[in-house]
């Protein structure tokens, strides 16, 4: 699977469209309360360079098997991206990007229409040790009426997708 280019039109309208919680920014230090938080982390067999070029070439998000439009091909700020199964899709923002010599990454949030709201991190770290791993953290809480009434049934899929972003970068 390749990413695919948004409409230029699209992209336009979900950067200016508001976030849809107000704890913008949170991954990066302590997650809020009222949300359901996710925080894993794996140790990686590839060099910090290639995990981190892989990350930001959207590896994570096409490995979950979903559909990835995004307004560039790379990971970079204010980039959008929407990620689909069928006709659900999942409209998202990119919130910040960690651009440190031992630490890569970026969070993006969710933009109106996702089904849940909150925000999405991933970092790749090289480690003291010299040994390189990536964190996955999240917080979020359903946003729509379907997803407040699949309530295990999300929590099922979110941990699915995580595991599938852990495993993204080889």
């Amino acid at each position: 699977m390749t990413v695919e280019l948004l409409d230029p039109a699209r992209a336009t309208a979900l950067r200016s469209a508001p976030f849809t919680y107000a704890e913008v920014g949170a991954t990066r230090g302590a997650l809020p309360a009222g949300y359901r938080t996710i925080s894993r982390r794996v140790r990686l067999s590839i060099g910090f360079d290639d995990a981190a070029d892989q990350l930001f070439e959207w590896r994570a998000q096409l490995a979950t098997g979903l559909r990835v439009l995004a307004s560039s091909p790379r990971v970079e700020a204010q980039a959008v991206v929407v990620l689909r199964l069928g006709p659900v899709e999942v409209p998202c923002r990119i919130v910040h990007v960690l651009d440190e010599p031992a630490r890569q990454g970026f969070a993006y949030g969710t933009l109106p229409g996702h089904p849940v709201s909150g925000e999405e991190a991933f970092v790749v770290d090289r480690n003291a040790d010299g040994s390189v791993s990536f964190t996955v953290t999240a917080f979020s809480r359903p946003a729509t009426l379907l997803a407040k009434l699949g309530g295990p049934v999300g929590q099922l899929a979110q941990n699915l997708l995580t595991d599938r972003y852990l495993k993204s970068l080889t």
